[in-house]
């Protein structure tokens, strides 16, 4: 009994640690800006220079635009990278007579790098909390899923919990642009951070399963209605997932992030009958 109270005590500290070097990770995740270089044709003059500099620097997070009319390029300095799409809109369209292209780096490969690096924080978190839930098996003899998906809920629901109390007025006001309740009620954005603690607690104690998971399921079906509209209508705001520390833009992570708890949830109340 000593010896097994001591395994899990050694297992306890080292689930801590990870959970400290988790938040230590995150917090101090660092946006690197990124230079390309493009060729551009079509300018002829000064002001085509000036006009495809100044259409370039209108968009988001280019920070810095060089153009040269003679060699028909341009350097583009962007805190994350912007497709030629975008890029190429722009400056007018495909009807443009500016025309933009890739001189030396491989797009394909550069949108990847700038997804991963955008969605670094959630990316980070979830490999955390599937490590710890995971190590947590491991002092069991038989791997049980429902224990999993529990320890997993709480620590998806604890740490982006604390991530909202950080700056629970950023969280508040941002959740306020999507949310279909807290629209209407924008204290509902300082109730659901106490909610996604509460659900957390819930999930570690394992107190009272069946309302813990109709909760859960009923507040993530209302939270995936806010964001499914605003990923359809391609609006572009930003994710409260974690609160205000990070940008993150609203997409279909968001979706699998709520749908999976919505699904977890639901498979631990239909295990419960």
């Amino acid at each position: 009994m000593t010896c097994e109270l001591y395994k899990r005590n050694e297992l306890s500290y080292n689930i801590f640690g990870i959970v400290e070097n988790t938040f230590v990770s995150v917090l101090t995740i660092k946006l690197f800006k990124m230079t390309h270089e493009y060729k551009i044709t079509g300018m002829t003059c000064s002001s085509c220079e000036a006009k495809v500099k100044n259409a370039l620097l209108l968009l988001p997070d280019i920070t810095n635009v060089l153009v040269s009319k003679e060699s028909n390029t341009g350097t583009i300095t962007m805190d994350k990278h912007i497709s030629l799409h975008n890029l190429q809109i722009a400056l007018g369209g495909d009807n443009s007579k500016y025309r933009i292209s890739a001189m030396e780096h491989n797009e394909t490969l550069e949108q990847t790098k700038s997804w991963i690096e955008t969605y670094k924080p959630i990316l980070i978190i979830f490999s955390f909390i599937i490590g710890i839930t995971l190590l947590i098996q491991s002092s069991n003899v038989v791997f049980s899923w429902m224990q999993w998906m529990r320890h997993f809920m709480a620590g998806f629901f604890l740490i982006f919990s604390f991530f909202k109390f950080l700056n629970l007025n950023g969280f508040a006001e941002s959740y306020s642009m999507y949310d279909i309740v807290a629209k209407k009620w924008k204290g509902y954005g300082y109730v659901y951070a106490f909610i996604e603690l509460g659900l957390g607690i819930a999930y570690l104690t394992d107190i009272n399963p069946l309302i813990t998971n109709l909760v859960t399921s009923i507040v993530m079906s209302v939270s995936i209605i806010g964001v499914l509209q605003s990923v359809l209508n391609k609006k572009k705001i930003k994710c409260a997932c974690l609160g205000a520390v990070f940008n993150l833009p609203m997409s279909t992570i968001t979706i699998i992030e709520d749908a999976l708890m919505i699904a977890m949830s639901l498979i631990m109340l239909i295990n419960m009958f």
